[in-house]
């Protein structure tokens, strides 16, 4: 299945759907609508049986996405900052049920690298660069990435980015783990299907009760995060996929996972 937005490109095969934002003469810039467009995807998305994870990649091989749009920041305000629509779509991501993986091709700028460190998975092509340069235009990264950036990388290294606004190679992004692996540029969009394929071969209710259970104890303590993990775990136990794959492993052939 193919589907145009204004904005964006959505393609879903093989249960991989891959989400492509479409600006390449602005080197896809975030803009409201490209927020819209993001919103509605993902609506689509979470009831569509037909795709199990999603990949975000950016289109041309110059850009994932090149920052916020400057020609509409300029006109921001006070209560713009407020309603937060930016941060609270990258939410949605970080959210989302289905597994997600950002394909970073080029430079992953501001609300870029914002929306990359909104998804699980992050492969890098070689070629790519990642930065917050927000503080240059006298603004912050403020779509999350004063917050994300600082947990994936460290206080320190999170604060020096932000402060001067430089620019990170994909090997010192791959180092401080800022992604998970980086390939040449040629191989990126066939890595993220890989990666979507292993993923999508494991047992549905498992992966998504795994991404949840992460996601909410980096949010607490490790007490309240083991707690968590028991009730998960106790779930799964009762799930007839469990038993799908005990049986599978035993009798030496591929399982059938319904999710359920």
């Amino acid at each position: 299945m193919s589907t145009t937005y204004e904005t964006l490109l959505l393609d879903v095969a093989d249960g991989v759907a891959l989400v492509t934002v479409n600006r390449p003469e602005v080197r896809n810039a975030v803009s409201r609508q490209v927020l819209a467009d993001l919103r509605s995807v993902l609506a689509g998305l979470r009831e569509d049986d037909a795709a199990g994870v999603v990949v975000f990649t950016g289109a041309g091989d110059k850009a994932f996405i090149a920052g916020a749009d400057i020609s509409q920041l300029q006109h921001y305000t006070l209560h713009t900052a407020l309603a937060s629509e930016m941060q609270r779509v990258y939410d949605e991501i970080e959210a989302f049920e289905k597994p997600t993986i950002a394909a970073v091709n080029g430079y992953a700028l501001g609300g870029g690298c914002e929306l990359a460190m909104s998804c699980d998975i992050r492969i890098a092509a070689d070629s790519a660069r990642f930065g917050v340069p927000e503080t240059t235009l006298s603004v912050l990264p403020g779509a999350g990435g004063t917050q994300r950036l600082a947990r994936l990388v460290g206080t320190g290294r999170a604060i020096e980015m932000i402060l001067t606004g430089r620019m990170v190679r994909a090997d010192e992004a791959l180092a401080h783990g800022l992604v998970t692996s980086v390939v040449p540029a040629a191989d990126l969009l066939d890595t993220a299907r890989d990666v979507a394929r292993q993923i999508l071969s494991k047992g549905p209710l498992a992966v998504r009760l795994a991404k949840l259970v992460v996601r909410a104890g980096m949010d607490t303590d490790q007490r309240t995060g083991l707690v968590i993990e028991r009730l998960a775990q106790a779930l799964l136990y009762t799930s007839d996929d469990k038993q799908e794959g005990a049986e599978a492993f035993l009798a030496k052939r591929p399982p059938v996972f319904q999710g359920r």
